[in-house]
């Protein structure tokens, strides 16, 4: 899905039933008018509920790399948002990472940012993220359903 896309807007979500437990990501890309690109949910196994949003981010930027290529994407704005406000302040150098789990999926965006133009992380309220939420909630309702049976 190569495409000529100045700016993406992407929203991320994770979350985890029980802290630690069952965890799932979802991510919602879409182009500067807000037209839906790609969806995506998928189980990640045991996780935090912090593991689960930077595992999100992560999965959100590899997966925008891998549908423009690294050429597009070096050309590329993105809008990454997020409802963890712990996330998007990390993120953005303004809460230091005190849980040394973080430490590696940090490393891994940080890494990844160099692919991109430039990225800004914004938190929003669970209110403004309700798609990529109940991508989450799809990824382990469905999981739940498949170890019933």
């Amino acid at each position: 899905m190569k495409g000529h896309f100045q700016k993406l807007v992407i929203y991320t979500d994770g979350g985890a039933r029980g802290n630690p437990g069952p965890a799932a990501i979802g991510v919602v890309i879409q182009d500067e008018k807000r037209g839906t690109i790609k969806k995506y949910s998928e189980f990640l196994g045991r996780r935090t509920n912090n593991e689960a949003e930077y595992e999100a981010v992560i999965f959100a930027l590899k997966r925008a790399k891998q549908l423009f290529g690294k050429d597009s994407t070096k050309k590329m704005n993105i809008e990454l948002y997020t409802d963890s406000e712990l996330v998007t302040k990390q993120l953005n150098g303004e809460y230091k990472i005190e849980d040394e789990k973080l430490c590696p999926l940090f490393l891994k965006i940080w890494n990844l940012k160099i692919d991109f133009g430039s990225i800004s992380f914004q938190s929003v309220p669970r209110t403004k993220n309700k798609e990529a939420d109940q991508l989450v909630n799809q990824a382990l309702d469905l999981k739940e359903q498949s170890a019933m049976f």
